[in-house]
């Protein structure tokens, strides 16, 4: 199964050019979209008939990267008063209390860091690892990733036959897809087409 993935800037450019992929003869079950507006998002399911693409879940990274970012914030927040105890001779006494707070404060910063990593990883999931499960190469699933956050829409065709693709990826350019360095910089393609081998 081959996928063709597009970015366009509105999600009424994604809304015509998933009707004319749909009037080609392209099955709903084989489209997809995705953007970050979820009112939006859901005006175009209705709109089209066609489901938006989940990302993948996020899984433990967010989690570990939000409890690192919660102990570089606590230890951020607490080493400067303890150093000042240190500082001032009258409050040396306090030094003790100082290392008891940082010790508590690395405590609360890893389980609410981990806890709002979760939420965060749990909202709209991995649209990095959905691509690349798709066969897009890494360096433009990260760049359609950053143009979903930058409020842009991505479009996804799949279909087993090459000449399909080609149709797919011919009919997306003709509808306004956009290059990739217009968005995020540095991109050459103005769509991705690739196997499930990432050819």
């Amino acid at each position: 199964m081959e996928s063709v993935v597009a970015l366009f800037r509105e999600p009424s450019q994604a809304k015509v050019v998933l009707e004319a992929l749909k009037s080609r003869g392209f099955e709903r079950d084989h489209l997809g979209f995705a953007l970050s507006d979820a009112v939006a998002e859901e005006d175009l399911a209705q709109a089209t008939g066609v489901s938006p693409e989940a990302g993948a879940p996020a899984g433990s990274a967010s989690v570990i990267r939000g409890a690192i970012g919660g102990v570089l914030a606590s230890l951020a927040l607490t080493v400067p008063i303890w150093l000042l105890l240190l500082i001032f001779p009258v409050t040396r006494i306090y030094q003790e209390g100082g290392l008891l707070g940082i010790m508590y404060g690395v405590i609360g910063g890893l389980f609410l860091g981990g806890m709002f990593g979760s939420l965060a990883g749990s909202d709209h999931g991995d649209y990095v690892a959905l691509l690349r499960r798709m066969g897009v190469p890494p360096v433009q699933a990260e760049k359609f990733n950053a143009g979903i956050n930058d409020g842009h829409v991505i479009v996804i065709a799949r279909n087993a036959s090459s000449a399909r693709a080609d149709e797919a990826l011919s009919l997306m350019r003709q509808h306004g897809a956009i290059r990739l360095d217009d968005v995020v910089g540095g991109g050459r393609l103005q769509s991705e087409r690739a196997g499930q081998d990432g050819r």
